[in-house]
């Protein structure tokens, strides 16, 4: 099949999950002898290479601006298309759903992922908040199929607009590194900080963040790793709001974001925009104990296997308590960075996502209706793993302080 990817930023990834997904799916299907592309913003990746990892990149330009960054380059990547003859064209973002009519005009298989409620976001003021609200509704006529990361989508989209959309999450890789020199460079200890990702936006709440860890009694530290482009000012005022046990790295890539990753006690995703997040099945792939901000979304990806805080106007007081008991019960932390790494084993594994890719644009190309696609996609490859135990099942009886900071 020849399969196009558009609507990130581009990879090798750098930015967000959106790119790791694309990065990550399109090497397996690549490797599995498909003919891969990937559209390439040319102001945002620095690699200059014509192909990475088996699959072909093509840079294009953009406006990059907040409001027109993506619209635009995906308008090109589309036109672009049309001379292209793909298969399967797999667009990103539900901002781009008036484009997905181009390719199809072509013959091509187009499919939507449309993320999460991105009009939530606190970035858009009412003039993109409303346009993000009809692209919603656009893309039920669009697109071919549109793909929901998370069954909370599922449901808005058959509420709201009677529609049937297909559930494949993101993934992640089971992985460890030890041996950059980035905790010695920000002054950490493995396992004696708390660990934050993300860009630095108010919807991903890293000033509740910061604001509740004033509140515990540690002598841990508070790790925020991200960046972002147009907001410069809430920035600021995070780093206004920090105190000295809390540590800004910026971006970190490769090596060294696996190994921060890695020492962590553990990760807190305190986001309040409801979707699957990819780096939180990042960050139990690594082995993590994870607190979450409680959302149907990021309940359905820690099931019972992580803990969870106050979503609402208690959400800062709740997210101190559950880190001070965290903090102060490394058994149960222990306990959770088993689970979590047995939950995304079972349930999150790139190669069973890359497998329902493939078999969905296979089923697409033959003409299949979403309905029937979505019942061969359960029944060949499910994605509901066997219940595993509870974590307080894993928590051993005695433990030492060396264990404490070691295991896991």
């Amino acid at each position: 099949m020849k399969i196009a990817f558009m609507g990130i930023r581009g990879i090798p990834a750098s930015y967000s999950g959106f790119e790791t997904f694309v990065e990550q799916v399109a090497k397996r299907l690549a490797r599995r002898g498909h003919e891969v592309t990937v559209y390439n913003r040319s102001t945002f990746v620095l690699y200059r290479g014509r192909s990475y990892m088996g699959v072909r990149l093509v840079r294009l330009p953009t406006l990059p601006t907040k409001h027109f960054d993506s619209i635009v380059h995906t308008s090109l990547c589309c036109l672009h298309a049309l001379f292209r003859k793909y298969d399967v064209v797999y667009i990103c973002g539900v901002g781009n759903a008036p484009l997905a009519f181009l390719p199809r005009s072509r013959g091509a298989r187009v499919l939507l992922n449309v993320d999460g409620a991105d009009w939530q976001r606190d970035k858009w003021g009412r003039f993109a908040r409303t346009y993000l609200r009809i692209c919603e509704s656009a893309a039920t006529r669009t697109a071919d199929a549109i793909i929901a990361d998370a069954r909370v989508i599922q449901d808005r989209y058959r509420q709201l607009f009677n529609v049937n959309t297909l559930f494949i999450p993101y993934g992640a890789n089971i992985r460890r590194h030890e041996g950059s020199d980035v905790l010695e460079r920000f002054d950490l200890e493995r396992r004696k900080y708390v660990l934050f990702v993300g860009r630095m936006v108010p919807e991903n709440c890293a000033h509740t963040l910061i604001r509740a860890f004033s509140r515990v009694e540690t002598d841990m530290k508070l790790v925020i790793v991200g960046d972002a482009p147009y907001s410069d000012e809430y920035k600021a005022s995070l780093k206004a709001l920090a105190g000295r046990r809390v540590v800004f790295t910026g971006y970190l890539f490769g090596e060294e974001y696996q190994e921060i990753s890695s020492g962590a006690y553990l990760f807190v995703l305190a986001s309040g925009v409801d979707g699957t997040r990819p780096v939180l099945l990042d960050q139990m792939a690594f082995g993590n104990a994870v607190l979450v901000r409680n959302t149907p979304a990021n309940v359905e990806v820690v099931g019972r296997y992580g803990r969870t805080f106050t979503h609402g106007p208690e959400d800062e007081q709740d997210l101190a308590l559950q880190l001070q008991e965290l903090i102060d019960h490394p058994e149960e932390v222990i306990a959770l960075r088993q689970a979590a790494e047995d939950r995304v084993r079972t349930k999150y594994s790139w190669e069973r996502v890359t497998d329902r890719y493939e078999l969905l644009f296979q089923l697409l190309l033959e003409q299949k209706s979403i309905p029937k696609i979505a019942e061969c996609l359960e029944r060949e490859i499910p994605l509901e793993p066997e219940l595993l135990p509870s974590p307080l099942a894993l928590i051993p009886e005695t433990i030492s302080i060396e264990e404490v900071f070691n295991r896991g």
